[in-house]
């Protein structure tokens, strides 16, 4: 259902939609899999790692644009077939955009939100792209549309405003001058709430002039952008529409303010406690969002104050038409720390009242302090990306998605007294006529009198001619501007037309495409100098004065890069004249992303828009090596690719300009630090020889004294925003713009860390010979992270007695499950470590071999070693398990020792063996297997008795095969008596009874029958082993089916004894019945 303006009550909570975007290039490359499935207004995603949990959340709109949708002739994307789920444009805005503009009809201030990760589609939802026009220029259309139907009723003004908040400063898009060190200032008054001084307030008239406007602020954030050395995905850009409807009938004015924000990207960092910055991430950078995300939290379910009513006078309203107005909220929030609003977020959570409110802590939440719980509509929509490798960034905008829509607004209609003010003006000026009139009437000669009123009803009128006239000259003013906009725009494209040029590639597509730099006839300077009329002039990190040249001779477009200056075409560094191809990649300076558009005949039809910012890394990427089939296995097919391998590809193509940027600043801050990108654990495994997760990290060397750190990717990417502040602060001095600093101390520096050990690489040493008590002696090479030979070390296991001695030959064992419920001794020795390249590159430092063997509490450390690159070791540890469990077993038959060699430099503290939770024998060996050592010995009872009980009822079996010939001696001795009846028999005559022979031949061959299966089940018992791969739980397993058998054996065996009793006692008795007759 469509969240209609006029239908919202006056509490109104936040409307939230969530949107589903398609499969990106990279994703469908990587062959990505879709983890979220929508069921009306439900959302459902999947963890790739643990597919029986999933989680669902449902809000009030949910767009499917992943999948169904087709592209006409137009270029307009729509559903495959009538009536199908993919959500277009236009759907989006029937459901979202129609509210916020009757809203905004109706005198309500309105505010959309687009929240998500860099690259989900928040820009594609607010300003689209060609003909699949956004939210933006869409609802320009509307409202335009529905001033021109309803302009018999009523007078309507329109002012657009742009403005970008990056690094806590705010920057004017639409300013005409020069940036102001440190951007506008945000200031509030008790009437007109918190609002930018002298932000430009342009008036507008037509659609064309809005879009015109967005891209004149499109381009001035692109060169903002540069200029700061920012990153447009950690910004905020808002666009401020204000409507002003004068109803001259009724003498009211309703003035709204319609703010459409694109909030920076929300992309989440894993951070573990490993990976613990010393320095807080507390940078301005990440403050708003932080703050917004705060301010979200303790918003919700706020309770319902009455709005207090703004009042605006004529100067107050004349003197904004150059600020930016928000109106104050409801809940005023006095200055506090985050820090003390986190607790009065988790009382608003359970319903208590609410203590604090932290608008005030960001630039972002006090501009908009009226759309977080004071008077305005306001929706959000959160843009989801549905691949596997962005999982944490999408459940994590879910969450936030779903906080955001219990928070509570309580708009009112803003009605400006500007109109009833004229009317009181003129009210005033009539009564001063009908005075004067009065005075001359009367013939009264009061002249004083006469030319006070004359002054003040001249006053009134230029009063209400000012208020009058206000908007058609700012109107006049903009249409100015509009013509020289226009007249640059018809010029640039003329220029396009001619001359070959470069394109600005930009990380935010929106910002792409915006910067053209053309290159005319004969030689051009590119660079950060423009004091020649031949010169193109850029800016960025890494960028010289002179930076390159281009030379255009006859039709030929070549470059030549300058001394010192950093040039790369498609992916490879030049140092020497270069003809550059149509659709070339250029990358000037540490990343300043240009492609290269060659003249008109040159161009074709070719589709430049899959050089995007991500090919550009991809392609450097590749020039280093690295790239997804060198990460992957090569015979993997792409939709089998692991998320975290591509996880881990995307991160480093997304860190290579950072890291980049992080050397340049390095360079020009006299730094003396090189950072480097590794992928961790690339050639890494654990102790059964399975490959570790993947990750990325970033290798810090001081030039200077060859110092080592190794950041994660949370610490770069926190180091690089606090980089990037302490590079602002050295610019704005350099240039004169600010006061000189004291010189930071070291340990606030963000180049600078204390020295930590690291992880050279490692070694496995297999267990497996010690299941069968041999020793083993092995040369083991250890391998770096990205499978480098950092040394050789020697070890040895030795499988030996409690006291420590060695065993021998006539000790080891054919059936490694005889050590079950035994005890088990061995010994590591580490002889000797060989080659280390971490020493023969700094002779100051130092090694230590770490391992934990096991189920140990707690990892050992040999003690450090120094200066050498051949060192001995010469450790011996002694580990015994008193009672050896399947577990254990199983361990040394599947997996092996991991030995990890830790690198120490000068000042880096050693590390040691910590002894907590470790158990000792009296002869200081150490125990291990200790989980498992009581339950292991009670199945060992368990198994002994049943193998007593197997025993017994084999010598039952024995004494039961003496008993069966003793009765096969008994049946031949009646055979003999048989013969002898029969010749009496013959005597006698026939009718004496027959013999008892038959009956018991009868009873025997039932008893060899019973016993034929008493045998199969007494093979089954002999045949039934515990597996040698059993756990404990298959250890129980085991015991219950023994028992199992068992009974079953004691069942038959007895069961065909008692038969073959009762057999024989009968035959008996009938003998002895019939003894008369036959003696």
């Amino acid at each position: 259902m469509r969240a209609k303006g006029a239908e919202m009550p006056g509490k109104d909570c936040v409307k939230v939609a969530v949107r589903v975007r398609p499969f990106n290039k990279r994703e469908r490359d990587a062959g990505g899999r879709c983890i979220i499935s929508m069921t009306s207004s439900t959302i459902t995603i999947q963890d790739p790692r643990n597919s029986q949990s999933p989680r669902s959340f449902c809000f009030d709109y949910a767009y499917w644009s992943h999948s169904g949708f087709t592209r006409d002739c137009s270029g307009l994307y729509i559903p495959e077939e009538p009536g199908g789920r993919y959500a277009d444009q236009g759907s989006v805005f029937q459901d979202l955009g129609e509210g916020i503009l009757e809203n905004a009809l109706q005198g309500y201030n309105a505010t959309l939100l687009a929240y998500g990760q860099t690259g989900s589609g928040k820009s594609y939802s607010m300003v689209g792209y060609g003909p699949n026009k956004g939210l933006v220029p869409t609802l320009s259309d509307k409202l335009f549309q529905a001033i021109r139907a309803n302009q018999d009723s009523r007078q309507c003004q329109v002012f657009f405003s742009m403005l970008e908040i990056y690094n806590e400063q705010v920057v004017d898009l639409l300013s005409r001058g020069s940036r102001s060190p440190g951007g506008l200032r945000v200031r509030e008054e008790q009437q007109r709430g918190f609002y930018v001084e002298g932000l430009r307030r342009v008036p507008c008239d037509s659609a064309p002039q809005v879009e015109q406007l967005m891209e004149q602020g499109t381009r001035m954030r692109t060169t903002a952008t540069t200029h700061m050395n920012a990153n447009s995905s950690r910004s905020h850009m808002l666009i401020i529409l204000q409507l002003k409807q004068i109803f001259s009938e009724e003498s009211i004015t309703k003035q709204s303010n319609i703010n459409l924000v694109d909030l920076a990207g929300s992309e989440r960092q894993r951070v573990s406690g490993s990976e613990a910055d010393r320095l807080k991430e507390g940078t301005a950078i990440n403050l708003s969002l932080t703050t917004l995300g705060n301010v979200i939290r303790s918003g919700r379910d706020l309770p319902s104050t009455p709005t207090c009513h703004q009042k605006l006078f004529l100067y107050s309203y004349i003197l904004s038409s150059t600020a930016f107005c928000i109106p104050t909220s409801l809940i005023s929030s006095p200055s506090s720390s985050s820090s003390s609003s986190c607790s009065a977020l988790a009382d608003v959570a359970v319903g208590k009242k609410v203590v604090h409110i932290p608008y005030r802590d960001s630039v972002l939440t006090k501009l908009l302090q009226s759309a977080l719980g004071g008077n305005s509509r306001t929706v959000m929509i959160a843009a989801l990306s549905p691949a596997d490798i962005c999982y944490e960034e999408s459940i994590s905008t879910l969450r936030y998605a779903e906080r955001a829509k219990r928070i509570q607004n309580r708009a009112v209609v803003n009605e400006s007294p500007t109109e009833r003010l004229v009317k009181e003006l003129k009210a005033e000026n009539a009564r001063l006529l009908q005075r004067l009139s009065r005075l001359g009437q009367e013939g009264r000669r009061a002249e004083d009198e006469t030319k006070e009123l004359r002054r003040l009803l001249t006053h009134n009128e230029l009063q209400i001619r000012a208020i009058q006239t206000l908007w058609e000259q700012h109107l006049q003013e903009a249409l100015k501007d509009w013509e020289q906009q226009y007249a640059t725009i018809t010029q640039e494209r003329r220029m396009m037309q001619m001359h070959p040029y470069i394109l600005n590639i930009n990380e935010d597509t929106q910002l792409s495409g915006v910067v053209k730099l053309f290159i005319q006839e004969g030689e051009w300077d590119i660079g950060l100098s423009d004091s020649s009329p031949r010169s193109i002039s850029i800016r960025g990190l890494g960028i010289q004065d002179r930076h390159a040249v281009f030379i255009n001779v006859q039709r030929r477009v070549y470059l030549t890069p300058l001394a010192g200056s950093n040039v790369i075409v498609n992916g490879t560094p030049i140092s020497q004249k270069t003809e550059l191809q149509h659709l070339d990649r250029l990358i000037l300076g540490s990343n300043s992303t240009y492609l290269f558009i060659g003249y008109p005949s040159e161009r074709g039809g070719d589709d430049w828009s899959r050089y995007d910012y991500d090919y550009f890394q991809s392609e450097l990427a590749a020039a280093e090596g690295i790239n997804l089939h060198s990460l992957c296995d090569s015979s993997a097919v792409p939709s089998q690719t692991d998320p975290s391998l591509l996880a881990v590809f995307y991160d480093y193509i997304k860190l290579m300009p950072m890291v980049a940027e992080a050397n340049q600043m390095s360079q020009e801050l006299h730094k003396g630090v090189e950072f480097k990108l590794e992928i961790k654990n690339l050639a890494l495994s654990d102790s059964k020889g399975h490959d570790l997760q993947k990750e990325i990290a970033v290798r810090v060397t001081s030039l200077e004294n060859k110092q080592v750190w190794l950041w994660s990717k949370a610490k770069f990417v926190n180091r690089k925003f606090l980089m990037e502040e302490l590079y602002q602060q050295h610019h704005t001095e350099r240039n004169g713009e600010g006061t000189a600093r004291a010189p930071m101390p070291r340990d606030r520096d963000p180049f600078w860390d204390p020295l930590e050990p690291l992880l050279l690489g490692s070694a496995h040493l297999w267990l497996q010979s010690l299941a069968f008590r041999i020793a083993l002696e092995e040369q083991l090479e250890v391998l770096g992270s990205e499978g480098t030979e950092e040394a050789i070390l020697q070890a040895q296991l030795l499988p030996c007695s409690p006291t420590g001695l060695t065993l021998g030959e006539d000790d080891i064992l054919i059936d490694p499950s005889e050590l079950l419920g035994r005890r088990l001794d061995f010994q590591l020795v580490l002889d000797q470590c060989c080659g280390l390249r971490w020493v023969q590159q700094a002779r100051n430092r130092g090694v230590q071999i770490g391992f934990r063997m096991f189920d140990s509490a707690q990892p050992l450390y040999t003690p450090a070693v120094w200066h050498n690159v051949n060192p001995l070791l010469d450790q011996r540890v002694h580990f015994t398990s008193l009672h050896t469990s399947q577990g254990l077993l199983e361990h040394l038959q599947t997996s092996a020792l991991v030995l990890e060699l830790w690198g120490l430099q000068e000042g880096c503290r050693d590390m040691v063996s910590s002894l907590e939770g470790v158990r000792m024998t009296s002869e200081g060996c150490f125990i291990i297997d200790q989980a498992g050592a009581t339950e292991t010995a009670t199945l060992s009872c368990s198994l002994r008795a049943l193998q007593q009980d197997v025993e017994e009822l084999r010598n039952t079996n024995a004494a039961l095969k003496t008993e069966n010939n003793t009765l096969r001696d008994q049946l031949n001795t009646t055979r003999t008596g048989a013969e002898w009846g029969r010749g009496r028999s013959e005597v006698r005559g026939s009718s004496l009874r027959p013999s008892c022979d038959a009956e018991f031949a009868r009873a025997l061959k039932v008893f060899y029958h019973s016993m034929t299966s008493v045998r199969v089940q007494l093979q089954r018992l002999r045949r039934h082993r515990p597996s040698e791969e059993s756990d404990l739980l298959g250890l129980r397993l085991f015991v219950d089916e023994q028992g199992g058998l068992l009974r079953d054996f004691s069942e038959l065996l007895e069961q065909s004894v008692s038969s073959l009793k009762q057999d024989v006692a009968a035959i008996v008795r009938r003998k002895r019945e019939r003894s008369g007759i036959w003696s």
